[in-house]
């Protein structure tokens, strides 16, 4: 579960004793498969319900909390980052990606009054057993093969999302494997501009270290999280000049970090 910020330290120091380790790790193994198909069928039944998008955003992230509990991971965020997020209203969040454990830990953290959705790639929404799920918690498709295509869908649904309801965006596509950030796709921005929305970057920090590429079975740490003032773009200047603007801001804290 979320912890208030502990002196910073090694972040792949573990978080729990080795038999607490392995007793969590055991439970995951043979609770895990059938709690998680739970959560996967649940949309199944009562996706149809009144209400229905809310509880259950509200039951996958407390899905993503007992993950990371499981595998002795703790999410950092201090409480005026989560006062800020919790009053957050009409933005675009875009978050740098580490690696596989960002969602989980971005589900952790922000606190429940903050409403968000992530933009997902179409082919994963194609998935029988996926599909009620992420259009039940209200995820935005979005077909890669035509930038102009996805950025129309995404504005789209930005317009018709409610102010305190947020899209979650990668700026960076995929996983980094520099050291520093990846270089921004311009989406992000195109999106904020049309739809007159700001754009709350927040930084991760060290899930790359606990879950590097080629990793599969994720180390006991801490993962930080640090919320970012608003960022506005600028109507006096090109895309471009506001991605590397917005890169500029995210990379200073994440290499300061």
């Amino acid at each position: 579960m979320a912890n208030a910020p502990q002196p910073h330290g090694n972040a792949t120091t573990p978080i729990d004793g080795f038999p607490i380790r392995v007793l969590k790790r055991t439970m995951l193994i043979l609770f895990g498969p059938l709690y998680f198909l739970f959560i996967a069928f649940v949309p199944l039944i009562c996706a149809k319900r009144t209400g229905f998008r809310g509880w259950y955003w509200r039951l996958v992230k407390r899905a993503c909390s007992r993950l990371l509990w499981l595998l002795s991971i703790r999410a950092e965020m201090s409480e005026a980052n989560k006062q800020d997020l919790a009053q957050d209203s009409n933005s675009v969040i875009v978050i740098n990606h580490r690696s596989h454990l960002d969602g989980f830990v971005l589900m952790d953290v922000v606190p429940d009054s903050k409403w968000f959705t992530f933009a997902a790639k179409k082919e994963l929404c194609d998935a029988a057993l996926l599909k009620t799920g992420f259009k039940g918690a209200g995820l935005v498709e979005i077909d890669r093969k035509s930038g102009k295509v996805a950025k129309a869908t995404l504005s789209a649904a930005v317009h018709s999302m409610p102010e305190r309801r947020s899209v979650v965006l990668f700026p960076e596509g995929t996983r980094t494997k520099s050291e520093s950030l990846g270089e921004f796709k311009a989406g992000a921005v195109l999106v904020a501009r049309e739809t007159g929305r700001m754009i709350r970057p927040i930084v991760i920090h060290d899930s790359d270290q606990l879950l590097p590429r080629g990793r599969f079975v994720p180390k006991s740490g801490t993962i930080r999280v640090e919320v970012l003032p608003p960022f506005k773009c600028d109507p006096e200047a090109t895309v471009d000049e506001d991605v590397t603007r917005l890169r500029n801001t995210m990379m200073a804290v994440f290499d300061k970090g």
